[in-house]
């Protein structure tokens, strides 16, 4: 029973890296549940004793590309001042760069859409959530009246216009801005943001 088990987990853990591997390389649209089989040897209806459908297989492998971009804007807040601006400036320039380094496993974190009855599980929102503290404390420290909920709402307001700008300017086609002169644009924007909220504050 124990071998059975480990081998499961390992078949697991197999198809979680393969899907890896073929939206980096393919992107969401073309992920293939019977080439995944192919490749990790087993039958096409086997994926689904490993995984419940495909949408939680999409999950595991977003959980994934969560817990990297975790680590790089955990690193990114640690490489520089430690004053609040800077560190939100070191965050949004680690995110866009995260993005068009893992391009499309970046975007499919965004792409993939659930059926409208079906609920995300618990452990993938908490996976999303846990991101938000890295905006979340240096806001707290810049405007320590402000509220969980209010700081929350500025938070994701933050996040959003970083992630706007960095998915219009690494779109591929009509509005895409070269790298270097992106992130000097999102950097001033988060700047600029911060600047803004001060002055209100004040």
């Amino acid at each position: 029973m124990a071998k059975a088990l480990e081998r499961r987990e390992k078949l697991r853990s197999d198809l979680i890296l393969a899907a890896e591997r073929m939206i980096a390389e393919k992107g969401l649209a073309g992920l293939k549940t019977r080439d995944l089989a192919r490749e990790i040897g087993c039958a096409n209806g086997a994926v689904y004793n490993l995984v419940a459908d495909v949408d939680e297989l999409i999950l595991r492998v977003g959980s994934r590309t969560l817990l990297r971009l975790d680590q790089a804007l955990s690193t990114a807040e640690s490489a520089g001042e430690p004053s609040p601006q800077g560190r939100l400036v070191r965050i949004a320039l680690a995110y866009c760069d995260f993005a068009a380094e893992n391009l499309e496993l970046w975007r499919a974190l965004f792409e993939h859409r659930m059926d409208a009855d079906k609920p995300l599980p618990d452990w993938s929102i908490d996976d999303q959530m846990q991101l938000f503290r890295h905006v979340h404390e240096p806001l707290a420290a810049l405007f320590p009246k402000r509220g969980r909920e209010e700081l929350g709402i500025t938070a994701r307001s933050l996040f959003s216009a970083v992630h706007g700008m960095a998915a219009l300017g690494l779109e591929q086609k009509l509005v895409a801005v070269p790298l270097p002169a992106l992130r000097a644009e999102i950097a001033g924007l988060v700047r600029a943001m911060i600047d803004g909220l001060i002055a209100r504050a004040a």
